[in-house]
């Protein structure tokens, strides 16, 4: 079988190289660049050049082809301009969810098709296995604390069909081990963070691109629910439901939280103390052209209730809950959620397997 990996300099998608080639497969590696634009990116943290010198050096020390592809155009108009879109309106998204189904499982699973693949693989933490009827199953990473599932749920079946996830059986500490043993140029390298292929970005200067700064009210909410305003800010579309840094206003004992923003008056509300009862809610919905089942025959009906096990966050323990179909999802939690944040998404497990996603639209 014919295999792209998408090698991205890291030592997960290095690894996922090598043990395909150790099982015999005709693989070949495939770089993609998906972002050209240093506005708001940090100095100091690997640029996607970087990234491309290693993933040559792996290629040439798997002695396997190697190919470049320039996506950027793709991941600007279907991932960064969503992002610039979902902040204006006072949401916070998840670009490397976006990133996933729009990029790394379609525009560049077509470019390694186009190059004679018949499957594509990636670096990720999670694995597939299918039902008795053959429907795709998308499963958790056997290494919990990297479990990357999270990120691959708006997948669809055919996405699936054509993935392939070497490492979803290893933990991180056997990845670096083969890594080592093998003597890959990544085998020591740190795992990449911030926003997928733009990097560790000082967030409001890179939104400053397409959303310009509007001076507005810091709002104070007590916990008797009175309220005060304690200061200004420079756009509410800059700030994030739990952020503590970046408000710069003092005289305060505890730090303070952002409990919620309205772009629409301009204001960000706060709160003192990172248990402030704001910060807590019990639910929350999903608009129903929002809600993805990648196991479309789970899909539920209207009236329909049913218990699963849910996050919205990637790497937040499992929480308990009731998601009730009612022109939408309704999830019900059992115990009230710290910075349920609309805009980013719940996933939804049943067991091991993640049946399901939404874009949060509200909370309560």
């Amino acid at each position: 079988m014919k295999i792209a990996i998408g090698l991205s300099g890291g030592v997960d998608s290095s690894v996922a190289a090598l043990l395909l080639r150790r099982q015999g497969h005709d693989i070949f590696g495939l770089f993609m660049r998906n972002w050209d634009d240093t506005t708001g990116t940090l100095q100091g943290h690997c640029t996607w050049e970087e990234d491309l010198d290693l993933a040559k050096m792996v290629a040439r020390k798997l002695d396997i082809p190697f190919f470049f592809t320039d996506l950027s155009e793709a991941y600007r108009s279907r991932v960064a301009e969503y992002m610039f879109r979902e902040y204006g309106k006072g949401r916070t998204p998840n670009p490397d969810i976006l990133c996933n189904r729009e990029i790394k499982f379609d525009a560049f699973l077509d470019k390694a098709f186009e190059l004679g693949a018949q499957k594509v693989a990636t670096g990720h933490y999670c694995r597939i296995d299918r039902t008795s009827e053959g429907l795709f199953r998308l499963l958790q990473g056997v290494d919990k604390n990297k479990d990357q599932s999270y990120f691959l749920c708006q997948l669809n079946q055919d996405q699936l069909s054509k993935a392939l996830f070497p490492i979803g059986e290893l933990t991180k500490a056997q990845v670096r081990a083969l890594a080592r043993e093998a003597g890959l140029p990544t085998s020591e390298r740190k795992d990449s963070q911030g926003i997928c292929f733009v990097g560790k970005v000082d967030l409001p200067v890179f939104l400053q691109q397409k959303l310009a700064p509007r001076t507005g009210n810091v709002v104070e909410i007590f916990r008797d629910g009175s309220s005060k305003i304690i200061g200004e800010h420079q756009g509410a579309h800059f700030y994030t439901i739990g952020q503590r840094k970046g408000l710069h206003i003092g005289g305060h004992e505890n730090p303070l939280f952002v409990l919620s923003t309205d772009t629409v008056s301009n204001t960000v509300y706060v709160g003192e103390g990172q248990n402030h009862p704001g910060l807590y809610h019990g639910n929350l919905f999903i608009e129903e052209s929002d809600v993805h089942w990648v196991r479309p025959d789970l899909a539920m009906e209207q009236g329909q209730e049913r218990d699963y096990s849910i996050r919205i966050r990637y790497r937040q323990p499992l929480q308990d809950g009731t998601l009730h179909c009612d022109g939408g999802m309704h999830i019900r939690f059992r115990e009230p959620q710290r910075g349920i944040t609309p805009g980013q998404f719940a996933v939804w497990y049943q067991g091991e397997e993640l049946a399901g996603s939404g874009v949060i639209a509200s909370r309560s």
